[in-house]
């Protein structure tokens, strides 16, 4: 009998006993690290962006380069939020700011944006502003159910009552991208590309939330490439026309 084969299988079938539990723990903390890091580039870009609303609405005095700021801001919220979530773990805390950017305000935002677009300004900034506080509270102050842990996105069916937050989430939603599609396509021929940019990162914020069952890698790339589109259809200027003679 080889004792020396015997002591050399026995060792190599202890190191593939010990190497594959490790193997596995190495993969996932890579990958935990990985979707952390995309979604904080992600809220990192968004709230860049969001900069340079500012200063543009600074500049311009356009209420909408603010409304929009605004929602770009809250869309940083949310991408913050993720990073949040899949670094250490999501929490009652970490899904309330989540939930807050992501979920109440950021459709709302944009939706406010292009109606002051429209120069409807009397009533759209109270009404937004009204809605903008009364989300906060909501996301504040609504009980939360389950445990919410692990680096799942939770599902706000399972950890929201339907009433008030997850019918604030709906109208906000539902009515502020009905706005963004209406005035986009009713100026689109003074604004082609611009609309076509920000009916594009509407398209791609939409596909993000149904990639949220995947987890943060999925969500955190789409936050980008939407926020950039929507940046770039909200400053690309109104096609010049000339008079005729």
């Amino acid at each position: 009998m080889n004792v020396g084969a015997l002591r050399t299988s026995d060792h190599g079938a202890l190191r593939r006993i010990v190497a594959g539990p490790f193997s596995r723990w190495k993969l996932y903390i890579q990958s935990v690290l990985v979707d952390a890091l995309l979604a904080f580039a992600a809220a990192l870009l968004s709230l860049r962006l969001a900069g340079n609303l500012v200063r543009r609405f600074r500049d311009r005095r356009a209420p909408e380069f603010a409304a929009w700021a605004a929602a770009l801001a809250a869309y940083a919220m949310a991408g913050a939020a993720l990073a949040w979530g899949a670094a250490a773990g999501w929490s009652d805390a970490a899904y309330r700011v989540y939930y807050l950017g992501g979920g109440l305000l950021t459709a709302a935002l944009l939706g406010t944006g292009s109606l002051l677009l429209t120069g409807r300004r009397r009533w759209i900034v109270p009404v937004a502003l009204v809605y903008a506080g009364l989300a906060t509270g909501i996301a504040l102050a609504v009980p939360l159910h389950g445990n919410i842990s692990g680096t799942t996105i939770p599902e706000a069916q399972d950890v929201l009552d339907l009433w008030p937050a997850r019918v604030a989430a709906i109208a906000g939603n539902s009515l502020g991208t009905l706005a963004v599609v209406v005035v986009a396509l009713g100026t689109f021929r003074a604004r082609p590309l611009g609309n076509a940019l920000i009916l594009g990162g509407v398209g791609v914020a939409a596909v993000g939330s149904g990639l949220a069952g995947l987890g943060v890698g999925a969500m955190a790339p789409a936050i980008a490439v939407a926020a950039v589109l929507l940046y770039m259809g909200f400053v690309i200027p109104t096609k010049s026309t000339t008079p005729r003679r």
